[in-house]
């Protein structure tokens, strides 16, 4: 029986791996901190329930982001607060996994508290495991949503003020009060009674999800040994005699009862009814203009930037609907700031005939800068032997490099001849296109009208593609 009790769940596994560093067989945790407490009784749950293979256990930044060293589960890591988000995602497509979404406070009550508030108001069949040590601890130290009146934090020198940062957030109340969460208990963490309730909760939450599919949550109160500066057992005491007083323990919510199993609908389709679903239909290219080029191996990475209102970005989309249109693997990413018109904008752009495993592009192997602070702050970024398409109308610079080729392309003096200043991204689109040889000219051509959907642009656009080309073919 002993060697039972003392033995690790296989929940967990036998050597972290994952983890940094020589030691492989221990946390990171510091003694005393609730983490590794709620792991445990997380673990032991699922061994325990049986449903150890199909769960998948989603955290984001935070202590709660080492999940993934220990959990013999599914592991999915997700930004700062948006892990409900994943876990809707993640149970809408594999609606028998078991989905836990494993946060701190920082997390779920700051940058996250929309994304649990609405994973909580649809009643996504998820468990929620919510560790509240009234800090955030991973990154310094500095005031969470939950941290105490009068708590001192790195942001809260003086201690938090009502006056100055509000009141501790209380999340268990708050989505007590929406109508779709079954299950919503907050309990502690800081000796071995309210442990052993804390495990009741968390299989009970557990239990709600893998028979009825609901939507539960669980708050731990936990301390922070090593921002609290208290050793464990003095640590824990502060969990019982002053976290708890503003933050009671106790079921805020329980419905289970009455729930209905809920089973949201799966319908699977099958991928040829997509296109009819999506109403996207298949494209008229004539396969023998574009078949030279789609053949071809092609690995492509630009980045495209300059003032809002340049039309960075539809550059960016007219060349990679061209590429897919060529049948190659294509991805667009925008990236503006917050004025569009006016402001800095880029996007990343693939065009490859292999598959695109993400669609950011940090060393582009073409750059094409609109404006000087675009070169200035992406030429060094650009791969040896890489090319810089720079427009020369407006950047009074060359690029420094010598180990890229850089091409001064007036493009919007060349776009000003035409009549309109605001195609020189189209002057740019065939000056790429020519100096790459990457798609088929006359499908371009044919097919801008599509992309840009602006009838009354295409004949100038035309044009200004053109112009693009041809002052490539005039460079020699």
């Amino acid at each position: 029986m002993a060697k039972n009790i003392l033995t690790r769940s296989t929940t967990f596994y036998d050597e972290y791996y994952r983890k940094p560093g020589a030691d492989k067989k221990n946390t990171t945790y510091c003694p005393g901190c609730g983490h590794g407490i709620l792991h445990k009784l997380v673990a032991e749950a699922l061994e325990d329930f049986g449903v150890r293979d199909r769960s998948i256990f989603i955290s984001p930044v935070g202590c709660s982001v080492f999940g993934y060293y220990y959990f013999h589960t599914g592991n999915i890591q997700a930004a700062h607060g948006r892990a409900p988000a994943v876990g809707t995602g993640v149970k809408r497509a594999n609606p028998d996994s078991i989905v836990i979404s494993y946060q701190g406070d920082g997390d779920l009550a700051a940058i996250g508290g929309l994304e649990i508030l609405h994973a909580a108001n649809r009643g996504e069949g998820m468990t929620v495991f919510f560790v509240n040590n009234a800090i955030y601890g991973m990154t310094g130290g500095q005031m969470a949503p939950t941290s105490l009146e009068g708590q001192v934090t790195t942001t809260t020198p003086r201690g938090r003020s009502i006056e100055n940062e509000g009141y501790p957030v209380k999340m268990s109340e708050i989505i007590a009060t929406l109508d779709a969460p079954v299950y919503v208990e907050r309990v502690m963490l800081a000796d071995t009674k309210s442990i052993m309730h804390a495990r009741k909760a968390v299989r009970k939450a557990l239990k709600i999800q893998i028979e009825g599919n609901g939507f539960a949550f669980v708050e731990a109160l936990a301390a922070c040994t090593s921002n609290l500066r208290k050793q464990g057992p003095e640590a824990m005491n502060w969990v019982k005699e002053v976290q708890q007083k503003i933050f009671p323990i106790g079921v805020k919510k329980d419905i289970s009862d009455d729930f209905e199993a809920m089973r949201r609908e799966h319908k699977k389709v099958k991928f040829e009814e997509l296109f009819d679903l999506l109403d996207v239909h298949e494209l008229n290219i004539d396969k023998e203009k574009v078949q030279k080029y789609s053949d071809k191996e092609v690995r492509q990475h630009f980045k495209i930037a300059g003032f809002g209102g340049q039309g960075v970005l539809s550059l960016g989309t007219v060349l990679s609907e061209m590429g897919m249109r060529h049948d190659y693997e294509v991805s667009w990413l925008p990236s503006y700031g917050p004025e569009m018109r006016g402001g800095t904008a880029n996007c990343s752009v693939k065009i490859s005939s292999r598959k695109i495993g993400t669609p950011l592009v940090d060393n582009p192997t073409l750059l094409v800068a609109m404006n000087r602070p675009s070169l200035d702050k992406f030429e060094d970024a650009v791969v040896p032997e890489g090319i810089i398409i720079y427009d020369s109308s407006l950047i009074d610079r060359k690029p420094e490099r010598d180990d890229i080729e850089a091409i001064a392309l007036p493009a919007t003096k060349i776009a000003d001849e035409l009549g309109n200043t605001k195609v020189a991204n189209m002057v740019i689109v065939g000056a790429i296109n020519e100096k790459l040889e990457l798609l088929s000219q006359e499908v371009i051509m044919e097919s801008i009208g599509d992309v840009l959907k602006k009838a009354k642009f295409v004949d100038i656009n035309r044009k200004a593609i053109g112009k693009g080309a041809e002052f490539i073919r005039n460079m020699g």
